[in-house]
């Protein structure tokens, strides 16, 4: 019988935490199978880890607790998380029940038919409709970066086997995007609408600019093609400009000096330039990249566990 983990980072959840504990263990319960449930605590400065504690006295057979000793994010949680998962089956989930809890059996289904990855989109979206748009764009660019096919990027309610999580967790990088990675690994994907509800308690954790370093996180890890466009976009510019300068001493020496033009040649400069400093951040994406991992600083570092069985391999 397959065993299963589920996995679930918790950042400030303090108001959420009870009304998660009160719909996913029923869920659990209900698969007839051999399960638990890894809590990871991201430093919280509220009374998440009390609440926590608490659940773990009460179901000792069941709840295992990680608590970080700071905040390192979200997928990171998640990777402590898979250094100690015991289970043959997977699943990832958010603790701010936005994505309900509900929908597991069917993703332990879809699991069972032999895939090793099910992914989810999730169907009538109850999020701000820029948020929506912005998601939409993301997915469709980031794609075309990457070269996968993952139509929500966003959504975290998701299983993979046991092999593909080994991987990710034994991979040892700083910057892992938990879908997008196993996506890359995974023989047999496949994806499932799932619901969507708005958060009912505490507030997002992801504000604009998390979710702008997120997706530069993610075009910058699976692919080089930022840093290629901006080469070939380069080059591009740099024969428009020969060829411009060439027109312009020509014209210079037909018809005379003239002030005529100046705002355009102002428009192109500052475009230019516009172009430049984004080349320049774009590079300095990927050196960020390669300056974290030449480091070799610890990912994450954990003040406690509660339940945990299995020795983290790195």
């Amino acid at each position: 019988m397959t065993t299963i983990s589920l996995v679930i980072p918790v950042y400030n959840e303090e108001e959420s935490l009870p009304f998660l504990f009160a719909r996913t263990f029923p869920v659990m319960d209900q698969l007839n199978r051999p399960y638990e449930v890894i809590f990871v605590n991201d430093g919280s400065k509220d009374r998440s880890i009390e609440l926590l504690k608490e659940m773990y006295q009460k179901r000792p057979d069941h709840v295992r607790i990680i608590d970080f000793n700071g905040n390192f994010g979200q997928h990171m949680a998640i990777v402590a998380g898979f250094n100690k998962v015991t289970g043959d089956m997977v699943i990832t989930m958010d603790a701010d029940l936005q994505t309900p809890p509900e929908e597991i059996p069917r993703l332990v289904a879809k699991f069972d038919e032999g895939y090793d990855l099910v992914g989810t989109i999730r169907e009538n979206r109850d999020d701000p409709f820029y948020r929506k748009i912005a998601s939409k764009i993301v997915n469709i660019i980031t794609n075309k970066i990457t070269g996968l096919n993952i139509h929500d990027y966003g959504c975290m309610l998701r299983a993979y086997s046991r092999k593909i999580v080994d991987i990710i967790a034994m991979s040892g990088e700083r910057t892992t995007f938990i879908p997008a990675f196993a996506q890359k690994f995974a023989a047999y994907p496949v994806e499932i609408y799932i619901k969507h509800t708005k958060r009912q308690q505490g507030e997002s954790k992801y504000s604009l600019p998390k979710l702008v370093s997120l997706n530069f996180d993610l075009m910058t890890s699976f692919s080089l093609v930022p840093l290629q466009f901006i080469t070939m976009f380069g080059l591009l510019v740099s024969m428009v400009s020969i060829i411009f300068a060439f027109f312009l001493i020509i014209r210079r020496l037909i018809i005379g000096p003239e002030a005529e033009g100046l705002f355009t040649l102002l428009a192109i400069n500052f475009f230019l330039m516009g172009f430049l400093i984004s080349s320049v951040g774009i590079a300095g994406e990927y050196i960020g990249r390669i300056f974290k991992e030449v480091r070799k600083q610890q990912n994450y570092i954990i003040k406690e566990e509660y339940g945990i069985t299995r020795h983290d391999p790195t």
